[in-house]
């Protein structure tokens, strides 16, 4: 339940201004159907988490096993001070070519998602929480819809509500502070 739990609120947070939420506002924005937009998101989201989440497990049973609790616990840190850095919606990562508004958002939202923080996220999530694999992708799947459904049902209004910086902050604080809970095991075991 904790990997969970974790992965949710982490992955919430830190969607919040991501890349990938200023993706479904565009696609809300451009499509103004937003089932089919939330499905490609859901459906993209557990394809790209699954396999970070896999890549993060396979990590951590590699022979690293001595260095991997540090190695995850500084990864979290350096999320949390990536989060600080807002981030912007490149040219380039809008789609080009009409497939509708699911295969569209599937494609695109996959692709953006790719190299994202929260991707990074759940990766170290997958180290960290070896055991419960499935439990971090059901839960970064759910932060990413918590995060992305109000964005595609609600666009610019939720925007006006929700103050960027500080939910950087906070996510940023969960970051650092679940590496620094990890390191303070670490040291104490």
């Amino acid at each position: 339940m904790d990997a969970f739990l974790n992965s949710t609120a982490l992955v919430a947070f830190s969607e919040i201004g991501d890349k990938t939420q200023l993706l479904a506002l565009i696609l809300a924005a451009r499509y103004h159907k937003s089932i089919p937009i939330i499905w490609g998101i859901f459906f993209a989201t557990i394809a790209n988490h699954a396999l970070a989440a896999w890549v993060g497990h396979f990590v951590s049973g590699l022979a690293l096993t001595t260095y991997m609790p540090w190695i995850v616990a500084v990864a979290f840190i350096a999320l949390g001070l990536w989060i600080l850095i807002p981030d912007k919606m490149d040219d380039d990562e809008a789609p080009k070519k009409d497939y509708g508004p699911f295969i569209t958002t599937l494609i695109a939202f996959f692709l953006a998602e790719m190299g994202d923080k929260t991707q990074v996220a759940t990766v170290f999530l997958g180290a960290r929480y070896e055991d419960a694999f499935v439990w971090v992708v059901v839960g970064t799947t759910l932060g990413m819809m918590l995060a992305n459904v109000p964005a595609v049902l609600f666009g610019d209004k939720v925007l006006k509500i929700v103050p960027m910086k500080v939910v950087r902050y906070v996510a940023s604080a969960l970051f650092i502070a679940i590496g620094l809970f990890s390191v303070w095991q670490i040291v104490s075991a």
